[in-house]
C-alpha cells in the first residue's frame, strides 16, 4: 500500500472557482400576524350583557396619615454635604500633588533639556535627582491624604454614621 499525495480528480482544488448560487427570495408567511394582545383591554368598557348590573364605582383610597418630621432626613443633611466637600478637597490635593510634580518633571524633560542635564553636586544630573525625588513626593501625597482623612473626613463620617444609627432606631420604634 503506497501513499499517493496527489489529489483525486473528484476532490475540488483550492483554486477552483466557487459555484455561484443565486440568492433565494425570502419566504412569505401565508398566515396573518397574531393580534397584539396588549393593545386590547382585558374587559370591555361597556356591559357585555344588558341584564348585567353596572359595576359599583371605586372610591379613591384615603391617603395615609402623615407624621411631621422631627428633623431633615439624612440624605439632605448639611453634614453630608460638608463630608462630600471635605473628601473632594482631600482627593484633589493628593492627586494634584503627585500628578503635578510628575507633570513638572515631564515638562522640564521635554522643554528644558539643558537644565535637566546640568549637574547638581558631584556629577549628579538634575534630571536624575528630580526623578529620584518622585518617590518621596508620592509618599508625601499619601501621608497628607491619610492625615487629612484622620483629621477632617473620618470624624465627619463617624458623626453621620452615629446619626444614621439613631435614625434607624427611631424608625424601628415607630
Amino acid at each position: 500500500m503506497s501513499y499517493d499525495p496527489s489529489p483525486s480528480p473528484r476532490d475540488p482544488s483550492p483554486w477552483d472557482p466557487i459555484p455561484w448560487n443565486p440568492p433565494t427570495p425570502p419566504r412569505q408567511n401565508p398566515y396573518p400576524p397574531a393580534p397584539n394582545r396588549d393593545a386590547y383591554p382585558t374587559s370591555p368598557s361597556y356591559a357585555t350583557y344588558p341584564w348585567q348590573p353596572a359595576p359599583p364605582p371605586h372610591p379613591p383610597a384615603p391617603p395615609p396619615p402623615r407624621r411631621a418630621a422631627t428633623r431633615a432626613p439624612l440624605g439632605h443633611h448639611s453634614d453630608l454635604r460638608i463630608l462630600r466637600s471635605a473628601y473632594r478637597r482631600q482627593r484633589r490635593v493628593a492627586t494634584l500633588t503627585a500628578l503635578g510634580y510628575f507633570t513638572v518633571f515631564l515638562f522640564l524633560s521635554a522643554y528644558a533639556p539643558s537644565f535637566m542635564t546640568g549637574t547638581v553636586a558631584d556629577g549628579v544630573p538634575t534630571g536624575l535627582l528630580l526623578a529620584v525625588l518622585q518617590v518621596p513626593v508620592t509618599w508625601l501625597a499619601i501621608a497628607r491624604y491619610e492625615g487629612t482623612a484622620r483629621r477632617r473626613v473620618d470624624p465627619l463620617a463617624d458623626l453621620i454614621r452615629r446619626q444614621a444609627a439613631l435614625d434607624a432606631k427611631r424608625e424601628a420604634a415607630r
